[in-house]
């Protein structure tokens, strides 16, 4: 990496490959790289010299291609209608929508449904009720009283723990494996006790959720495959 391409070009050459990447400078500590849906993006704090920025990707180059490599065969979001014959996520199986007058019910791996709105709100109620009592074992362990929780309708933010305690958690977490929605809730009861990010938070995460970096980057990759849910015109 060059100081000319990082402000131009945005390309770096890792493991014989041309790599575009986004390159920026904040008020920040440290170095940072992420991989998503959008490919690379280095963080570095204002005054880094281009050698330790340089360096630091060059360190991070098997990792970086083979998050890459990951997000490009990532399943991508499907535009759901709520009709015969499409497929849902729910709780990480997957289940065929058969459109049918009536309340929502399951049967099998068939989901009866009579329309989006009547979906979703299904959806919502499932996510709730599957997610509460998650919320109360976590704070249990942490000698914490069952926390109020509530649903947001938010794609790209999981969970909010606000400062009065309440969990607020995105009802699209029904689509997703229990145990990546047990990471989400195992966060967001974590920041009862510090509400922050800092190193005394990662252990206390830890503490009752050890692997949790790991499935935190399985829920990046899980989120960008999210249904859209629209109606049908």
């Amino acid at each position: 990496m060059d100081r000319r391409a990082a402000k131009s070009a945005n390309l770096i050459r890792l493991g014989g490959r041309s790599i575009e990447y986004r390159f920026v400078r904040r008020r920040r500590r440290t170095l940072g790289i992420t991989v998503d849906a959008d490919g690379l993006k280095v963080s570095a704090p204002l005054r880094a010299p281009w050698r330790d920025i340089e360096g630091f990707v060059r360190d991070k180059e098997r990792w970086i291609l083979a998050k890459l490599d990951e997000w490009a065969v990532a399943p991508r979001p499907t535009v759901l209608r709520g009709v015969s014959g499409e497929r849902l996520p729910l709780f990480g199986d997957t289940v065929a929508l058969e459109r049918r007058e009536g309340p929502v019910r399951r049967e099998g791996n068939k989901l009866l449904v009579s329309g989006l709105e009547s979906l979703v709100k299904w959806l919502k109620g499932a996510a709730l009720e599957a997610l509460r009592p998650r919320a109360a074992y976590y704070a249990m362990l942490l000698g914490r009283p069952a926390p109020s929780v509530r649903l947001s309708n938010a794609r790209t933010q999981w969970g909010v723990c606000t400062e009065d305690g309440t969990i607020r958690l995105s009802w699209r977490l029904v689509h997703i494996q229990p145990a990546l929605a047990d990471y989400v809730v195992a966060h967001e009861i974590a920041h009862l006790v510090e509400l922050n990010h800092s190193p005394r938070f990662y252990r206390l995460l830890a503490s009752f959720y050890p692997d949790w970096l790991a499935a935190r980057e399985r829920l990046e990759l899980a989120g960008a495959a999210l249904p859209i849910l629209k109606e049908t015109k």
